[in-house]
């Protein structure tokens, strides 16, 4: 039975890890791309005081707040709206790039 609780606990982090996994390569594309760079600067430092930087911002942090723009959970008008056409692949693989940084 222990042994058995041990592979269930194993499956579950394995599962909930890959929940935050994503491609780095197509998020920096996406943070290009979709136009995350204009306001948050090149690699996550935005050079306008207004707009935050992404630099030490963890995965698990760009999905929750991208995510909560888009389902209005989270109300920035800009975010809202940029966040609105986001996938959830999209937000999975910016999470991984902007993680990264």
């Amino acid at each position: 039975m222990k042994l058995f609780s041990t592979v269930v606990l194993a499956s579950a982090l394995a599962v909930s890890g890959q929940a935050l996994a994503g491609d780095a390569a197509a998020g920096k594309s996406a943070y290009a791309a979709k136009g995350c760079i204009g306001c948050h600067g090149a690699g996550g430092k935005s050079v306008v005081p207004t707009y935050p930087s992404l630099t030490g911002k963890d995965a698990a942090f760009v999905k929750q707040n991208l995510t909560d723009f888009r389902a209005g959970k989270r109300q920035n008008p800009t975010m809202n709206a940029m966040a609105a056409g986001l996938s959830d692949a999209d937000i999975d693989n910016l999470a991984a790039y902007i993680g990264g940084l």
